[in-house]
């Protein structure tokens, strides 16, 4: 019999809600089928722990004596170049951002860069930081200059707001130039030294509801430690990305974007990140609910890594230049194993998301709602699907005259 989200919250609330994560339903399907397991369990928890480069903060740091209208002006916190150009008293802080004195001017070797993903850190962290800005001056907004100390507490506002999270899938990064090369996927070694992939597999959000059946706009999420919202698929979002005929994505799909208060996160859950020759980002802990309403649900949620499969690409060449060529396929038991073959070569694998943390997430996902401390929320309207029309499109260069 199906069940409905209002269902499943009055048996949280009575603490008789029974939830496992995405890797303990694996077993329960394997034991007692799709249809009991779809019966007995009303929740299924998924977890993912990667760098996510789309991400950001907004903050309010409140009007100052005599006043300064930040829009318009340029700032900076920690060094790190901000956005201001909202109004008087509002900044955001991008993920990559990065200071001036970077590697923008400087890119190799680049072995740290302090960015925005390492401002959001520090500013959850409960630190002090330094913001600087410049303004033009206005009759009604007279300053001109604004250096002092802010602290997350004496905000009005501090909201995490990431545009692009939680890939649904992601290629496989190869390089098979005869050079090393630096990229968001990690360091690339030459000829096929290393394989580096971006998921968590079997714990992963959106593969755990390929299609979308439960997970859209207005579903509550565990987001870097405190709670949070979809508030809308993505960019880049890309549902008619080539499937499985398990509906598996083989690209990456689906992303979403989401929002959460920053002031009920934890610094362990968002971890400024420093790739090295490529610059700064933010690793991101979301951890999505997935209620096992049907028998249909119940099956996508039980996925295994041998059954997910995704790309290999050679970011050396192919990539960069946005052609569509791949390496070939490859399924998430494989990479895990440490070792894969591409063109006949035994290749190490690594992966920049952690399997580990994903795990963790969904563990603390799983005491919340078994706990009566974290309902579900009904999604208020779908994420673009596969059958939508909703398609990914590149840039159209036009000659500028």
């Amino acid at each position: 019999m199906a069940k409905t989200i209002q269902q499943i919250n009055e048996k949280i609330k009575k603490g008789e809600v029974v939830v496992v994560n995405a890797e303990e339903i694996i077993d329960i399907v394997d034991k007692k089928g799709v249809k009991k397991a779809s019966q007995e369990i009303d929740v299924v928890t998924t977890g993912t722990f990667s760098p996510m480069c789309s991400s950001g903060a907004y903050i309010n740091i409140g009007t100052s004596k005599p006043k300064l209208k930040l829009g318009g002006g340029k700032a900076t916190i920690n060094n790190v170049s901000v956005y201001t150009g909202f109004a008087a008293a509002d900044i955001y802080i991008g993920a990559a951002a990065l200071p001036d004195e970077g590697p923008r001017n400087k890119f190799y070797p680049g072995d740290f860069t302090y960015g925005g993903g390492h401002v959001i850190e520090d500013l959850v962290s409960g630190k002090d930081l330094k913001l600087k800005a410049i303004a033009y001056g206005t009759d009604c907004y007279p300053r001109k200059e604004l250096d002092t100390l802010i602290n997350i507490k004496d905000l009005n506002e501090a909201v995490l707001f990431n545009l692009r999270n939680a890939s649904q899938n992601y290629n496989v990064a190869v390089n098979l130039s005869n050079r090393i090369i630096y990229t968001y996927m990690g360091e690339l070694k030459a000829n096929l030294g290393n394989a580096n992939y971006c998921t968590a597999g079997q714990l992963s959000p959106l593969l755990n509801d390929p299609l979308y059946k439960t997970i859209g706009i207005g579903t509550k999420i565990f987001l870097g430690g405190g709670e949070g919202y979809i508030t809308w698929h993505g960019t880049q979002h890309n549902p008619s990305s080539k499937r499985k005929n398990n509906d598996i994505p083989k690209d990456t799909a689906a992303t979403i974007s989401v929002i959460g208060n920053l002031k009920n996160m934890s610094a362990k859950w968002l971890r400024g990140t420093s790739m090295k020759g490529y610059g700064a980002t933010l690793t991101v802990g979301i951890g999505i609910p997935i209620p096992i309403l049907n028998e249909e649900i119940c099956r996508y949620t039980a996925i295994k890594d041998k059954e997910i499969y995704t790309t290999i690409r050679d970011y050396s060449q192919d990539y960069p230049n946005a052609v569509e060529k791949s390496l070939g396929e490859i399924n998430y038991e494989q990479l895990k194993s440490g070792k894969i073959t591409i063109k006949n070569k035994e290749v190490p694998t690594g992966s920049l998301s952690s399997y580990k943390k994903a795990k963790e997430i969904s563990n603390i996902l799983k005491d919340r709602i078994k706990n009566g401390d974290f309902l579900l929320t009904q999604p208020i309207a779908s994420l673009p699907g596969p059958n939508s029309g909703y398609k990914l499109k590149p840039l159209k260069e036009r000659e500028v005259k």
